[in-house]
């Protein structure tokens, strides 16, 4: 028994051993992840999709159509069709027409019904909505399952609710609808964007005409199955899919009320010009670079978990991202340390794998952008640390990266590079964290990492951001608003202030 006892012990001990005398304890020593692929049975994607209008999916006019790559692959997942000035004259016309006849003048507790079974059937059809998101999206499975489809869902069922309590939420004042909302949303979060537009459009009685982002449109194109089979009437919901000139005709379109848009700063700098002069109502929520910043008395191993979720797990692909990290001097060397030893944890790979951390990058276009941030910033002469993770030899895939010894002034420290890219920075005082989180043209979230709730309040309401996060990051809530200030846009999304730009209010 002894000797059994002793085996055993020897076992461990070889079994947890370094690999080499000098290194640390890594899990990829010890043991390593067996692939958990997630089916894709559930997701039914077709070869071709035509835009959906006047609740029926019909082809382009000019018969054009664009490929949809699934990133992690690089091959064609479908088609989808172009869409021209005659294809989104035929959706503003469908949606203008159920609004004058059908969708203004419902009851709105029937409206909110609508709303509702939407919401229903984003849950039951969960699982298909996740995989098409990772798909066509390159992000993990486990995002898209756990925070993207029940997220999306969860709006829709709030804002079923002010359907018919609108009187409620605008106390002494008479809402009404403004009538077609044109609203544009990115590849980022597909489906949880077009929640947050559609939702409140509709819930106010609005009608929409949606352009998806020419990457991930087929979450946006199975939702317009979700509106055919919830017996939403003809119009109420249109979707025309295309490039970025699409949307531009949604935006200068005579018979567009409202314009909601989430993209890029030039692009919403743009919007603004193109709307200047006339009365259409506008919401914008553009680009960040969000300070995350961490103070001495900061629980660092949460920290550290929750700056790896704000800027990894999600690729970057957040406006919002936590991506300029400011931490106070006295713990900079230790939060850097625990920084690299869990990046190297981080599995990256393909985003229908359970396991995957970090999976593809959404397009060529978006991993050449980064690549070139990352030269960038060593000509710069920062520091770059990257995970040693393999990565798979095709589709768009980077490591995770950081970089130090940067200077405020750095490109990569001022400009969005929208990528699993963290800069840090050290600060020493409260005032001058403050001041560093303030010094930049955008203004969307950042986050304060202390164990002190006065200085959380006093640093939160100091930093000019619409969203300020303590000790996490990245959390939504569909009753909370969502918005910047400066470069990151105009305007709230989300919460009761989501449904002023979809309503004109009178005495």
């Amino acid at each position: 028994m002894a000797e059994e006892q002793e085996t055993a012990e020897q076992v461990e001990e070889e079994t947890f051993k370094p690999s080499s005398p000098t290194s640390k304890l890594n899990f990829k020593d010890v043991w390593t992840y067996d692939d958990a692929p997630q089916s894709t049975d559930h997701a039914k994607i077709d070869d071709q999709y035509g835009h959906f209008i006047d609740g029926t999916f019909q082809e382009p006019v000019k018969g054009r159509y664009l490929p949809s790559i699934n990133p992690a692959t690089e091959e064609e997942l479908s088609s989808i069709a172009e869409g021209t000035q005659q294809d989104v004259d035929k959706a503003v016309k469908s949606a203008r027409k159920a609004y004058t006849k059908i969708w203004s003048k419902i009851d709105a507790s029937e409206r909110g019904k609508y709303v509702f079974r939407l919401a229903r059937l984003i849950q039951e059809r969960a699982r298909e909505f996740a995989i098409i998101e990772s798909l066509d999206g390159g992000k993990p499975i486990r995002e898209s399952r756990d925070v993207d489809i029940p997220l999306a869902a969860a709006h829709f069922f709030y804002y079923a609710g002010w359907a018919d309590k609108l009187d409620y939420a605008f106390p002494g004042k008479k809402a009404h609808s403004l009538g077609v909302a044109g609203q544009i949303i990115p590849w980022n979060f597909p489906l949880l964007m077009l929640a947050w537009k559609v939702a409140p459009a509709l819930a106010t009685g609005n009608t929409v005409v949606l352009k998806p982002a020419e990457t991930t449109s087929l979450t946006a194109l199975k939702f317009a199955e979700l509106c055919r089979d919830a017996g939403l009437p003809e119009g109420v919901v249109n979707i025309v899919t295309g490039t970025g000139q699409t949307g531009s005709l949604i935006v200068n379109h005579e018979d567009v009320d409202k314009i909601a848009f989430t993209g890029s700063t030039e692009v919403g700098k743009i919007i603004m010009k193109s709307l200047a002069g006339t009365d259409k109502k506008y919401t914008l929520e553009l680009g960040g670079k969000g300070p995350n910043i961490i103070f001495e008395d900061a629980p660092v191993d949460q920290a550290v978990e929750g700056i790896i979720n704000a800027i990894f797990f999600n690729q970057g692909h957040v406006c919002c991202a936590g991506s300029r990290l400011l931490v106070q001097e006295g713990i900079a060397d230790r939060i850097i340390q625990k920084l690299r030893d869990r990046m190297e944890t981080l599995i990256v790979g393909d985003p229908l794998d359970k396991n995957t951390d970090i999976g593809a990058i959404n397009s060529e276009q978006q991993y050449n952008k980064i690549n070139e941030y990352l030269e960038l910033g060593v000509n710069e002469g920062a520091e770059m640390y990257q995970s040693s993770c393999t990565l798979p030899e095709q589709g768009y895939f980077c490591r995770p990266t950081l970089f130090t010894n940067v200077s405020q002034s750095s490109r990569i420290v001022r400009e969005e590079i929208f990528g699993p890219v963290l800069t840090i920075q050290t600060f020493r005082t409260a005032e001058e964290g403050i001041e560093k989180a303030n010094n930049t043209a955008y203004g969307l979230a950042g986050g304060v990492w202390t164990d002190k709730g006065s200085k959380i309040f006093k640093v939160g309401s100091k930093i000019r951001n619409g969203v300020v996060w303590a000790n996490t990051y990245n959390h939504f809530d569909p009753t909370s608003p969502f918005g910047g200030y400066k470069e990151s846009g105009k305007g709230r999304e989300g919460g009761l202030q989501g449904l002023y730009p979809y309503v004109k209010l009178e005495n």
